[in-house]
């Protein structure tokens, strides 16, 4: 009786611990954050895309693996271009997210404090805010890089190979939505060799995990030699634009972006990690987490790239002020997340004394509002321009036009948003939309825009402006457009389509 009694009061104080755990209200918190802030503004240029890409399936495309446009696309066919079912994965990963490193910093030996100060200092910073906000494919990175970091301690913790497994299959999962992780992987490759975890290297289980892990990514890799490697011809432009930075700069961008005020905390992690871990083997976090930003700044990668290996040093190195980082959340969130009307933020920017030049996550054209919010702006006024050229056309041309768009942005635009006005047919070079072609496109009738003439080969000889485009708060670069309609080409679109092509 007497143990009867224990049990079952044992599990009322098992409840009582769980509900009042700090992973679970901060998880639900965020949660409820996403669920608010999300469905405001409009859809992003790379939503819009992988939405088009998801309905073109695939096992692969020119810039990233499958799942995210399979998950976009299956929000389309269900719901339309609606805000919240679109973007409920990221906030459901952001969610996950903050609680598995206030979870992670406890099994480092963190108290509640240490655990909500972990939560927070993820939640509070702007772009994981960010990531949580867009169906892209950033938003399962921070989330599979935790998760990753807590396997190996629950692996140091109990010494159970087999968790081996577990970070293999969340590695392959995350390789299909994008192939950030692998640098992670690499460092956490070097973490192994280096610390008491090379003991693991005489057993199968951490064969078996990789092995695990290349076989879920394995259809994505196919396709991307079957087409030559696209996505690193991708990488190397973007490499190439970034260098210009110099390290230095990009690593105080990542701090900026992941919170400057969390930076005694992450700091603290990489010490504690590094210099004075509970077990030796736990150098392996550290070591994964200097390496990936290590890679990043050598090789130019843009400083977000390295944004998902501050939670697992946040989580190791929570110690701070609370207060602190829930201020410096509450001053910048406006900037991360659409939770004031445009002319609004324009307005509290100046006020709070923030610059767009603060929120660039990469070399960008800048207007009033950040660049991640400026994409959202301005796609259903350039489909409706577009449209309205098109439905202006002498029937025998109207048959036989369509929209050559300068990039996926303009393309997924007016294919999603232009066939309820009366829209043409969409064609680009740009990214995927290579692979697919010119469709039934003749190339007789073309429609383009541009500031100046179409920036397209010289092969029509009747180039006319017929309209333009105009949308407040969108990308300067987006907006003011001049609509072209070109006639007369001197070379069939069949022939000049590899000139076309954009990657």
């Amino acid at each position: 009786m007497t143990a009867t009694a224990t049990t079952t009061g044992a599990r009322p104080a098992r409840r009582r611990t769980i509900a009042g755990s700090p992973a679970l209200w901060l998880g639900l918190a965020t949660f409820g954050v996403h669920l608010a802030a999300n469905p405001h503004y409009g859809l992003f240029r790379d939503e819009l895309y992988f939405i088009v890409c998801g309905l073109h399936p695939d096992f692969g495309y020119v810039d990233q693996p499958p799942l995210i446009p399979l998950i976009a696309a299956a929000s389309y066919k269900l719901f339309g271009t609606a805000l919240t079912p679109l973007r409920l994965a990221p906030a459901l990963a952001a969610a996950a997210a903050v609680a598995l490193a206030a979870d992670l910093a406890r099994r480092l030996g963190g108290g509640r404090f240490a655990q909500t100060l972990a939560g927070l200092c993820v939640l509070a910073a702007p772009t994981l805010m960010t990531f949580g906000l867009l169906l892209t494919t950033h938003c399962l990175q921070p989330l599979t890089w935790l998760a990753c970091a807590w396997i190996v301690a629950r692996h140091i913790e109990g010494g159970d190979e087999r968790w081996w497994l577990a970070l293999g299959a969340v590695a392959g999962v995350s390789l299909e939505s994008y192939y950030l992780i692998a640098l992670f992987l690499v460092g956490l490759a070097v973490g192994v060799v280096a610390t008491p975890l090379r003991r693991s290297l005489a057993r199968p289980w951490i064969y078996a995990g990789a092995g695990l892990g290349l076989a879920l990514a394995a259809p994505n890799l196919v396709w991307q030699a079957q087409h030559g490697w696209p996505f690193l011809r991708v990488v190397s432009g973007n490499l190439q634009g970034n260098l210009a930075q110099g390290p230095f700069a990009s690593l105080l961008q990542q701090a900026f972006f992941v919170g400057s005020f969390t930076a005694p905390v992450w700091i603290a992690g990489l010490w504690g990690l590094a210099v004075r871990p509970p077990r030796p083997e736990l150098r392996a976090l550290a070591i994964a987490c200097v390496t990936t930003v290590a890679i990043v700044l050598v090789t130019g990668g843009r400083a977000y790239y390295a944004a998902p290996t501050y939670p697992i040093l946040f989580a190791a190195g929570a110690s701070a002020a609370a207060a602190l980082i829930v201020a410096f959340g509450m001053r910048v969130a406006p900037m991360a997340l659409p939770i004031l009307p445009p002319a609004t933020l324009v307005d509290y920017m100046q006020a709070a004394r923030l610059s767009v030049e603060d929120t660039q996550f990469q070399i960008a054209d800048l207007g009033a509002l950040p660049p991640i919010f400026a994409d959202m702006f301005g796609w259903r006024e350039l489909a409706a321009a577009i449209a309205a050229v098109y439905r202006n056309l002498p029937p025998d041309e109207r048959a036989q036009a369509a929209f050559f768009a300068d990039n996926y942005g303009e393309a997924a635009a007016v294919d999603l948003y232009g066939p309820p006005l009366g829209g043409p047919p969409t064609i680009s070079g740009a990214m995927s939309y290579y692979y697919w072609g010119p469709g039934g496109a003749s190339g007789q009738v073309l429609i383009a825009l541009g500031r100046g003439a179409p920036d397209f080969p010289d092969v029509y000889d009747d180039i006319r402006p017929a309209g333009r485009t105009d949308a407040a708060f969108a990308k300067p670069s987006e907006t003011g457009l001049t609509i072209w309609i070109m006639r007369r080409p001197r070379a069939p679109l069949a022939a000049i389509w590899p000139l076309l092509k954009r990657f």
